[in-house]
């Protein structure tokens, strides 16, 4: 079986976020032996993906898996994916997965970007929660929440550079949400090519800090599209590796357009 570890939303190699991709020739494996997979692949997310019958409502099923648990969305891994899919000649043109959060859909383009098209987080106000700021580092402006299919607490910072300087405690942000925290804060220089900054701290599924988080961005589109009012921005993840994140506001839909790139192809052999 071949195992592949793509870089996604960048590129470039050893930037944006890398996800294992395995496309297995018919049904999931056992669970126990997909999560020791993921496990050993140590990435925030190992997509595993099949393909399925002709003339259903999808082409592909598509999971994912961090080391230590399935995830009911993932931006990043499903980007993997469909680059996987396109640069192998396994799928052409838009490909339709089956997965826990509906069908999501990923369009090649020309230019060799790719475009999901995700269901919104329905973003809910809230009280800032005690003990956030202690946990976080730094005081949230604003607060709410993402809902099941995102599931984080979603805090708007005073600026980029709190976001930026954040060294949260990992441990104590846990307490907060069922995946973790984003925290986001307006662009300081539009003109840099980016409209908004973020970074996401996901302790419950095994991730102090992932990356660059494709699921985010469809809370925080709508977010930023209120208040900056326009429905298609550029979204800067400020994690070491860093990566953008192009989103495009549909209603109930966000589309997230990025890049991706193959850094290693091997065979699995447990």
């Amino acid at each position: 079986m071949r195992i592949r570890i793509v870089d996604a939303f960048t590129d470039r190699p050893f930037a944006g976020n890398p996800a294992g991709v395995l496309l297995l020739d018919d049904v999931f494996p056992d669970d126990d032996w997909v999560q020791n997979v993921a496990m050993e692949v140590n990435h925030a997310e190992t997509a595993f993906a099949h393909p399925l019958p002709e003339g259903g409502e999808a082409d592909w099923a598509l999971r994912w898996f961090t080391p230590v648990a399935e995830v009911a969305m993932c931006g990043h891994a499903t980007l993997a994916t469909a680059h996987v899919l396109h640069t192998t000649g396994a799928h052409e043109g838009p490909v339709r997965f089956a997965t826990r959060s509906g069908v999501l859909i990923a369009t090649p383009a020309a230019d060799g970007s790719i475009t999901l098209d995700f269901p919104t987080a329905p973003l809910t106000g809230t009280e800032v929660p005690d003990g956030v700021a202690t946990a976080l580092g730094a005081q949230p402006v604003a607060a709410f929440d993402t809902g099941p299919n995102v599931g984080d607490l979603l805090l708007e910072l005073a600026d980029e550079k709190t976001v930026l300087g954040l060294a949260p405690d990992h441990k104590a942000l846990g307490a907060y949400s069922s995946r973790g925290i984003i925290a986001t804060a307006r662009a300081e220089d539009p003109s840099r090519g980016y409209d908004f900054v973020s970074r996401c701290f996901f302790p419950n599924v095994g991730i102090d800090e992932d990356p660059v988080t494709g699921s985010a961005h469809t809370a925080l589109a709508p977010h930023w599209s209120g208040r900056l009012g326009r429905d298609d921005l550029t979204g800067l993840q400020a994690s070491r590796r860093t990566g953008l994140v192009r989103t495009g506001l549909r209603g109930e839909r966000t589309l997230l357009t990025g890049r991706a790139v193959t850094v290693i192809e091997g065979e699995l052999r447990a």
